[in-house]
């Protein structure tokens, strides 16, 4: 897999951050989410995923369409 950075809103250009894939997928990268309780929420997390919060003013770095 190979990433390309989109954004961040952080002014040292570390977490959090937006990335397209070359596979047609967005990665990002913020702080897991360890809360039982939010995790415990979560629909069909599959053992092999992981949450990963990141701030609402991330989103406009998400490519449209």
């Amino acid at each position: 897999m190979h990433l390309r950075f989109l954004g961040s809103n952080s002014e040292q250009g570390t977490c959090p951050a937006v990335y397209e894939t070359d596979r047609d997928t967005i990665a990002v990268q913020g702080k897991i989410v360890t809360d039982p309780t939010a995790l415990g929420e979560a629909v069909n997390l599959a053992p092999d995923e992981v949450l990963v919060e990141i701030p609402k003013d991330l989103v406009p770095f998400f490519p449209r369409g």
